[in-house]
């Protein structure tokens, strides 16, 4: 029995490609991750810029690139494995929306905070006098 070759240990040979090393990546893979990258980046500068017209259109923009994305990595996912380099960067840019989307989640709901407060909804009160809010509307309420 025969003992199998040596596996290189330099970085040229990672599990990626030993796994299948003729399998071509698909090239839009990396085009598709930096327009991710791009948008994510354009995003969070009108977000510090408090740029809301910038916010929106980097937002749509960032939409219809994650969108791709994902499209192009999981066919590469179906055809193969996706390079360990690609998959580090994609659970980054992962993590920035997600701190983005919770970073918006805050300050939408100080906004709403701040606008109840400034903006009070009428008939707002859960109970009056009489009780429960309403009863009053009810009529015939009964004194003790």
């Amino acid at each position: 029995m025969r003992n199998p070759p040596a596996v290189p240990t330099d970085s040229l040979y990672t599990p990626d490609t030993l796994a299948s090393p003729a399998r071509p990546l698909e090239p839009a893979l990396e085009p598709a991750l930096a327009a991710v990258e791009l948008r994510l980046a354009a995003l969070g500068e009108s977000l510090r810029a408090h740029d809301s017209a910038g916010i929106d259109l980097h937002a749509s923009e960032l939409h219809r690139a994650l969108a791709l994305a994902v499209e192009h990595f999981a066919n590469a996912a179906r055809s193969g494995s996706v390079p360990a380099a690609l998959r580090h960067r994609l659970a980054l840019a992962s993590g920035q929306v997600a701190a983005q989307r919770e970073s918006l989640a805050r300050a939408t709901a100080a906004l709403d905070r701040a606008i109840d407060v400034l903006l009070p909804r009428d008939n707002t009160a859960l109970y009056s006098t009489l009780g429960a809010s309403d009863r009053a509307l009810l009529g015939g309420a009964v004194q003790a």
